[in-house]
Order: C-alpha cells, then sequence, then structure tokens
C-alpha cells in the first residue's frame, strides 16, 4: 500500500541520503528541495521516484559529488558555463543567481549551461527568478524521446521550458511544460503505480500508439500538437545544446542511466522588469491581466479558472497537511537507499481507516 509522510519529513531523508553520497550539505538540501516541490505542486513524475536516480549517477561518477563550474566565456550580459557534470539542480540555481544579478546591471541577461545534468522541475528555478523582479525564461535539453515528425526512432528530446513573472497579489505566474503530449517522468510514475496510460501519450518501438507504460518507456512519447512540439523541442535543441556548446540530439543522455556523461544543456534568460517598466505598474497590469482571465465564464461542468502555477499553490498548501503519498515502487527504492545510507526512513503518517 502507498505510504504518506510529512513534507518536512521527506526533505531531511532526502538531504541525508544525497549528503551520505559525499555531496556537500547546502547543495544536498537543494536537490531534496527541489523533489519535494515537485511532490508538493502535485508533480511525483518529478519528485522522490528521481532521487535513487541522482544517486546511482553519483555513486557510479557520471555526476560530479561536488559541482565545480567552470565560466567559458564572460560577456557581461552573457555568460556562458561549463558544468563539468555536476547536479543540474546546482548549476541551475547558481545561473539564477547570476542571471538576475547580470540583469539587473544590463536590464537583461542570457546565462547558457554546457555539460550540465537533469535538474528537475525548471519552474522550481524561473520562479525564484521571478520572485527576485525578473521575467524568467528556462530551456533545457533532454535526452532522446520523440521521433522527428514522420519518422519512428527516438532523436529528440522533450526539451522543457518554462516562462515566469511576478503576478502581483495573485503571486508568480509560471508555466512549465514539456513539448511532448506528456513529461516522460510520467510514463515512469504511471508504471510504478502500475497503471495504464491515456490514448495519445505514447507508443511503442515500432511506432504503434500504446497505453501501456512499460512499451512507452522502450517507444517513443508522442509531440504535443503534432509537428509543431516536435519543432519546438528540435529549435530548443538549437538553443540548449547546439548554441550553449553542450551535447545535442541522440548524444544526450537522461537521469535515468546511471553511467554516461548526461551533457545536458540549459539556457536562462532573464529581463529586469525595472529595464522596461515601473515594477508596481507591471504587477498592476499582470494582476489586470490575472483578473481578466479568471473571470472569464466558465464551460460545463468546470467550477474555476486557474492561470499558470495555480493549481500547483494550491496543491501545496493541501499536501503540507495531508503529508506526501508516496508509490509503493517509489518507497520500495526509498528503503534501499536507507539501507546502504544508514539514513532512516521517514515516519508514515498515521492514515484514518475508513469504517
Amino acid at each position: 500500500m502507498p505510504h504518506t509522510v510529512g513534507a518536512a519529513d521527506m526533505f531531511r531523508f532526502a538531504a541525508a541520503a544525497t549528503e551520505a553520497h559525499g555531496v556537500p550539505p547546502e547543495d544536498a538540501r537543494l536537490l531534496a528541495d527541489t523533489l519535494v516541490t515537485a511532490e508538493l505542486w502535485g508533480h511525483p513524475s518529478h519528485g522522490m521516484l528521481r532521487l535513487p536516480w541522482y544517486l546511482d549517477r553519483l555513486a557510479s561518477g557520471a555526476t560530479a559529488r561536488v559541482a565545480a563550474p567552470e565560466t567559458v566565456s564572460d560577456n557581461g550580459a552573457v555568460v556562458v558555463v561549463d558544468g563539468r557534470d555536476g547536479l543540474g539542480q546546482v548549476l541551475t540555481d547558481r545561473a539564477v543567481t547570476l542571471g538576475v544579478e547580470r540583469a539587473s546591471q544590463h536590464g537583461i541577461s542570457a546565462i547558457a549551461v554546457r555539460n550540465s545534468g537533469h535538474f528537475g522541475t525548471a519552474a522550481y528555478f524561473t520562479r525564484k527568478a521571478a520572485e527576485q523582479g525578473c521575467v524568467a525564461i528556462l530551456i533545457t535539453n533532454a535526452s532522446p524521446a520523440m521521433a522527428p515528425w514522420g519518422g519512428k526512432e527516438k532523436r529528440v528530446g522533450t526539451n522543457p521550458w518554462s516562462i515566469a513573472a511576478p503576478g502581483g497579489r495573485h503571486g508568480t505566474v509560471v508555466m512549465d511544460i514539456a513539448n511532448t503530449a506528456v513529461a516522460r517522468g510520467k510514463i515512469y510514475h504511471a508504471k510504478e503505480r502500475g497503471r495504464p496510460i491515456p490514448e495519445g501519450w505514447a507508443a511503442d518501438a515500432d511506432g504503434v500508439p500504446t497505453t501501456d507504460p512499460r512499451q512507452a518507456i522502450e517507444g517513443l512519447i508522442l509531440p504535443m500538437a503534432g509537428h509543431k512540439g516536435y519543432a519546438i523541442s528540435f529549435m530548443f535543441d538549437v538553443l540548449a545544446g547546439v548554441l550553449t556548446g553542450s551535447a545535442f540530439g541522440g548524444a544526450v543522455v537522461g537521469p535515468y542511466q546511471p553511467t554516461g556523461s548526461s551533457g545536458v544543456g540549459h539556457l536562462l534568460i532573464c529581463v529586469d522588469i525595472r529595464a522596461m517598466a515601473d515594477p508596481a505598474q507591471f504587477e498592476q497590469r499582470m494582476e489586470a491581466l490575472v483578473e481578466e482571465a479568471k473571470a472569464t465564464p466558465t464551460a460545463r461542468g468546470v467550477q474555476e479558472v486557474f492561470v499558470p502555477g495555480e493549481p500547483e499553490i494550491r496543491t501545496a498548501e493541501r499536501l503540507r497537511a495531508e503529508g506526501i503519498t508516496v508509490a509503493d515502487d517509489t518507497w520500495l527504492s526509498l528503503t534501499r537507499i536507507a539501507a546502504a545510507t544508514d539514513v532512516p526512513l521517514p515516519p508514515v503518517v498515521d492514515q484514518e481507516v475508513p469504517e
């Protein structure tokens, strides 16, 4: 049966297990926070099921335990950083710090990161930049998941992206999507729960549509919006892979593979709102945009219109009180981690038994 754990206990476990693999405490806490935050947002596909993937790569040496990025070029507003196989979360967090700083100096910044790793949920990082007065765009490439339009072999990644902006009293407005019909992690999550995936998500190795997550993992994830999703992913590989000097196309290695340099590339663009508008007026205009969207008459069966990022905040409020429910397969993986690292499993929250 699934296990429900408090968010704080889950965080402490993930941080301690990561630190036990030789990762500095601050970096271990960052990785743990990205995973638990994804769980709280209702995206377990990017949550604790990925912890054993990251730890396996640390154990094999594919990911460096201590991030030691090197600046390749620095032109003020544009900086290129070689991540040297550090944890993607750590490298991207440092890119945000640098991106906001340079945007405050130049109005806009572009931070390119090469030779990084999977960074988890893109919105985690764009939100940070938005909270510091920027509109942020973050693009990353990923290991092959979809076929070029008309093909039947994986050559193109899901290549996710996120845009975030301050929304005044409505908080941060943020979009975070992959360019496939679904993020690959959701298929892994369905496999762990033993559930079929919806039609239209994936095809098997022969290109035949499937609802079996195991066949989907071996096969293809389908692009969103047909050829448009493929084209967007292709061009994002230009920005995150080719332009940054990192790996691209079939050369990118995914986080679920325990060995091999990942070669993931990221491109972060930060626009300092003060360089274009009065921040107070910008927030007022954002509030007006949000309120116009939320005032839209709802379709039959729909109770409320949401703006991007709002459902995640609602879910986080609920799960902080209820706890995070972990699938059986994920809990088994955490049990193995606990045994290997001598870090106690997080305590399970008492559940009411229905009468």
